[in-house]
């Protein structure tokens, strides 16, 4: 079995038991025994811990999301309804895991772990507005993602205690929020990155990663780009 197999094996694993034990080395240590593997395999394949297993935890469902909408029609919907669907499928990716989302909310609102959490929501939306076909190359590149950033964050929120049958209620709330935001997009331009509490140049700095030897969120940058594609 290949290393990246391993990984999502351990991974699956674990999430049996983060629900218990949080996003610790506990629930690492747990899913290794699960998996008839010994507790040293299973740090070399995460040697960054509980922070390293949440994002690929993170990039799991990223890429289940676009799995998912890559089988759809997209060049018949507007933007608008590609970034809802985006929204909506990332959610419905980890829709079977909800405690150990709550978990991970809870570990990335300590300070040392903020950052990566602040890079796996920018992972997530960079993702969505892609998928939309996102051809910004000025300061719009940062200020559509700071936007959708503050719409995905209260919609997870809102998911998380959605009661609802289908997350109905959840669904609707994502569509208020998504009309709110179409209102004064255009409107405030450059100033809506610190309206939302979550400027431009936050935004460039979590694009461009982390420093070298950081071993923080390694990821093909996905910056703005120089030249539009039609």
């Amino acid at each position: 079995m290949t290393d990246d197999k391993q990984r999502l094996a351990l991974l699956d694993a674990a999430l049996r038991h983060v629900p218990f034990d949080g996003w610790t080395w506990v629930a690492i240590d747990a899913a290794a025994r699960d998996l008839g593997m010994d507790p040293p395999e299973a740090r070399r394949l995460y040697p960054g811990g509980p922070a390293e297993l949440i994002r690929a935890f993170s990039g799991e469902a990223d890429r289940q999301m676009l799995v998912e909408l890559e089988r759809m029609d997209l060049a018949s919907m507007k933007v608008r309804d590609k970034v809802t669907m985006g929204v909506r499928l990332r959610l419905e990716a980890v829709a079977a895991h909800r405690e150990a989302v709550r978990r991970a909310l809870t570990f990335f609102a300590l300070p040392q772990h903020a950052a990566d959490g602040l890079r796996c929501l920018y992972r997530t939306v960079d993702a969505i507005w892609y998928a939309a076909g996102d051809t910004a190359t000025d300061y719009n590149f940062y200020t559509k993602r700071a936007l959708l950033s503050g719409v995905y964050s209260s919609t997870l929120l809102y998911w998380l205690n959605d009661k609802s049958a289908d997350f109905a209620a959840t669904w609707a709330f994502l569509d208020r929020r998504i009309a709110e935001v179409l209102k004064i997009g255009g409107r405030l331009g450059k100033t809506v990155g610190a309206a939302m509490n979550l400027p431009d140049r936050l935004f460039g700095a979590l694009a461009a990663g982390p420093r070298p030897g950081s071993g923080l969120f390694a990821r093909r940058r996905r910056g703005p780009r120089r030249s539009s594609r039609v």
